[in-house]
């Protein structure tokens, strides 16, 4: 680990501080949240908060990771390396859960027929868990040549996933509600630009190796990316699992009157 400025490990710290919060905030807006959509589409919040539940246990632990990997020696002086390893895998394991289940969220709030909906997810959580398998051996070598071999092969699945969110998901909304067509229309946008950040965060570990500008630029960069792919993409999920609710008639105060019917 390079050694940084007070500046430096301030901003990555109290962005790992802000990314806690956010996930955890963002898991009790969904539990809570579930009672406003119409039952079928509430397995899709659940996923919602499993996947910042998730992502605020692996933040907590990857801001003590960097807490231990850092002493502080002065304002002046900054934060010299502890010799303690920050350990990048709090981060892939993070991503091996979440990420299929950010597609799983996806599927469960469209409610795509059976046999569509089962083959779409199926190829998508095998090109998500091939892409960070691929991703991970790159992000721990010291060697530029190999990070940059596993950086182009882990972008084949990368693109995979894009193609079949941006193509065959257009296909398969169609006919849906316009307020509905519009909100997913926003949530594939909101993939496309969010997992940009990804390959732009890795290439800093690339280009910059063990500088420290490149240490935290990789870790504002994902970081930034995760709060955008998790919470506020599950806050559209919700969002659109209100509008496709409201469009078939659902209102939660007619399901709490039947309840006590």
């Amino acid at each position: 680990m390079p050694d940084l400025s007070f500046g430096q490990y301030e901003l990555a710290y109290n962005m790992f501080s802000f990314t806690v919060a956010t996930m955890f905030a963002s898991f009790v807006f969904f539990i809570l949240a579930r009672q406003q959509v119409a039952p079928k589409y509430r397995p899709a919040l659940v996923v919602s908060a499993l996947v910042v539940g998730i992502a605020g246990y692996h933040y907590w632990r990857i801001l003590g990771s960097w807490t231990a990997a850092y002493e502080f020696l002065g304002v002046e002086e900054g934060f010299k390396a502890t010799g303690v390893p920050f350990n990048e895998a709090y981060r892939y394991v993070d991503w091996l859960l979440t990420v299929p289940l950010l597609l799983v969220e996806l599927v469960a709030v469209l409610s795509l027929p059976k046999d569509k909906g089962n083959g779409m997810l199926t190829r998508l959580i095998i090109a998500a868990a091939a892409m960070i398998a691929l991703g991970y051996p790159g992000e721990t070598s010291d060697n530029q040549s190999t990070q940059m071999i596993f950086f182009v092969l882990s972008c084949i699945p990368f693109a995979y996933i894009l193609w079949v969110l941006v193509g065959e998901l257009s296909k398969a909304v169609e006919g849906m509600n316009g307020e509905v067509q519009n909100l997913l229309s926003k949530t594939r946008t909101i993939i496309l630009i969010t997992w940009m950040f990804y390959p732009i965060a890795y290439l800093f570990n690339v280009f910059e190796l063990s500088g420290a500008m490149g240490e935290v630029g990789v870790q504002v960069g994902y970081t930034i990316a995760d709060v955008t792919a998790k919470a506020f993409y599950g806050v559209f999920i919700y969002f659109i699992a209100k509008a496709k609710s409201d469009a078939e008639g659902w209102a939660p105060a007619e399901a709490g009157k039947a309840a006590h019917a």
